[in-house]
C-alpha cells in the first residue's frame, strides 16, 4: 500500500479536532496531557502540508476558518468510522449505540415516519436519534445529517438513496366546500374554484398540481387566493377548514378521508406517486447505529 499522508499522523488529526472544540491550544494540550507548543507545532505542519489556514487567532481564543470548518467535519466524521469499525471488530459494540440525526419533510414525518420510531426505539434503546422537521433539503456536511428523507430522487450523484415509498397525490376538499361550489368532474372546472397552493422552500414559486390521463402525466397551474409556504401541513388544515380544493400526498390525509372530513375529487386523474427516498452519503462504512436505522426503515415501509 502506498501511503498517502507520509507527514501527518492520525495523533494530529486528532489534536486538530481538540483545537477546534476547545477553541484554545492550551486546553487541547491539557485534555491531550501534552504541551501547548507541541500542540501548536503539530498545526502548523497540518497547516503547512495543506496549504491552509485552518485556525484564525485572536489574543484569548482560536477559530476555525471556512477551510478549517470543512476540514473539521470531515475528520471528526472519519475518526468516527474508525472508532466504529474498532469496537465492532473487537466486539465492544454488540449493540448498537451513538447518536443519529435524521431529517424528515414536514408531512411525511408526521404522518407516516413517526408513528413507526416507539417501535424502533423498544428494538434499539441505545441509539440516540435527533429529529428535524422542514421541508428544505439539508446539506449532509455543513448541516450535520446522517439521513434525512427527501421528497424526490436526489440529484447529487455522492448520495445514495433507498426508495421507502412511492405516495399517491389526491385532490381533495370537504363536503360544506363541495356542496357549495359542486364537486369538480373535469379538470377544466379547476379554473371555477379556489386552489390551494403551496410555494415549495426550494424555489419560492407556486408549484403546479400533476395529473396523469390516459397514461401520460402532466401538471397544470391552478390558481386560488391562498396559498401556503414552506409547510404543507397548512394546505390539510386550510382544506378542512372548507376553504378551498388541494392536491397533497394521500398518506397526509388518510384520517381526513377515513372520518369524512375530506373528500377525494378526480381520482380518474390522480397525480402520478412520487418516490419518497431515505437518503445518506456514498461511505466505504456505514456506522453500525446508521445500519440498523437503514435496514428498519426500509423494511416498514417496503411495500406501502
Amino acid at each position: 500500500m502506498v501511503r498517502r499522508f507520509p507527514e501527518v499522523s492520525l495523533g494530529s488529526i486528532e489534536l486538530f479536532c481538540l483545537c477546534a472544540e476547545s477553541e484554545s491550544f492550551s486546553a487541547a494540550a491539557q485534555r491531550a496531557n501534552i504541551s501547548p507548543p507541541a500542540v501548536s507545532r503539530a498545526i502548523a505542519r497540518l497547516e503547512l502540508r495543506l496549504g491552509v489556514k485552518l485556525f484564525g487567532r485572536t489574543t484569548r481564543k482560536i477559530k476555525l476558518t471556512e477551510a478549517g470548518r470543512r476540514y473539521y467535519d470531515q475528520c471528526q466524521q472519519a475518526i468516527g468510522q474508525i472508532i466504529e469499525v474498532e469496537r465492532e471488530i473487537t466486539g465492544q459494540q454488540q449493540t448498537p449505540s451513538g447518536l443519529v440525526r435524521l431529517s424528515i419533510p414536514t408531512p411525511f414525518g408526521h404522518y407516516a415516519l413517526l408513528p413507526k420510531l416507539a417501535e424502533f426505539h423498544a428494538k434499539y434503546p441505545d441509539i440516540i436519534l435527533q429529529i428535524h422537521m422542514g421541508n428544505r433539503n439539508i446539506d449532509f456536511i455543513a448541516d450535520g445529517f446522517d439521513l434525512a428523507v427527501r421528497m424526490r430522487p436526489p440529484s447529487e450523484g455522492e448520495l445514495v438513496a433507498r426508495t421507502l415509498i412511492r405516495a399517491r397525490q389526491v385532490v381533495v376538499g370537504s363536503p360544506q366546500y363541495l356542496k357549495k361550489t359542486g364537486t369538480p368532474r373535469c379538470l377544466a372546472d379547476l379554473a371555477e374554484h379556489n386552489c390551494i397552493q403551496f410555494l415549495p422552500p426550494s424555489s419560492g414559486t407556486v408549484a403546479p398540481w400533476s395529473f396523469v390521463s390516459e397514461g401520460k402525466a402532466f401538471d397544470i397551474p391552478v390558481s386560488g387566493r391562498l396559498s401556503v409556504m414552506d409547510d404543507p401541513l397548512g394546505g390539510v388544515a386550510l382544506a378542512s377548514s372548507h376553504c378551498g380544493l388541494l392536491q397533497t400526498y394521500s398518506f397526509a390525509v388518510e384520517r381526513e378521508l377515513r372520518d369524512g372530513r375530506l373528500l377525494e375529487v378526480l381520482q380518474e386523474y390522480a397525480g402520478p406517486p412520487r418516490q419518497i427516498s431515505l437518503v445518506y452519503r456514498k461511505s466505504p462504512y456505514i456506522p453500525l447505529r446508521m445500519r440498523v436505522l437503514i435496514d428498519f426503515l426500509v423494511e416498514s415501509f417496503c411495500g406501502v
